[in-house]
């Protein structure tokens, strides 16, 4: 989310310093909540200045630039490796745990696919009370007996 512009900071605070209307009323004009008013007077109090404070930053990335280069040349001695496999050779080679999710945003920043298929066989889902696949008789107990 980007900051307030500087000139509407400005106008705020004018708005405060001309006494004309209450917190709430300027809040609502301007429309912003009061806590932002009152943060934008205390940020003029303890600073001087009304200029947007620098981004805090973020989450390191756990696959930079040379980690998917890394990630590609392993793609290329492997093309038909799963995402799961993938994991499991960066977390042995590299030793960095990483999971499917981030192996998946890795893929996209080099712009390369996943296998949409994975080789294990397929399990059989139960649909409606029966497994798929199973015969067309009754699964109940008969009743005599």
């Amino acid at each position: 989310m980007k900051p307030c512009p500087l000139e509407l900071r400005l106008r705020i605070v004018d708005a405060v310093d001309q006494q004309l209307w209450t917190i709430e009323e300027i809040a609502e004009m301007f429309n912003v909540t009061e806590r932002y008013v009152y943060k934008l007077l205390a940020l003029r109090r303890e600073s001087g200045d009304l200029t947007p404070q620098p981004h805090g930053g973020g989450a390191v990335a756990k696959l930079g630039e040379e980690r998917l280069l890394k990630l590609a040349e392993l793609i290329a001695s492997r093309p038909d490796a799963t995402l799961k496999e993938l994991c499991a050779l960066i977390n042995r080679r590299q030793r960095r745990k990483v999971t499917l999710s981030t192996v998946c945003r890795g893929l996209q920043k080099i712009d390369m696919t996943r296998k949409k298929r994975p080789d294990e066989p397929v399990k059989q889902t139960r649909k409606s009370g029966r497994l798929s696949g199973a015969s067309s008789g009754s699964s109940r107990p008969s009743g005599s007996g």
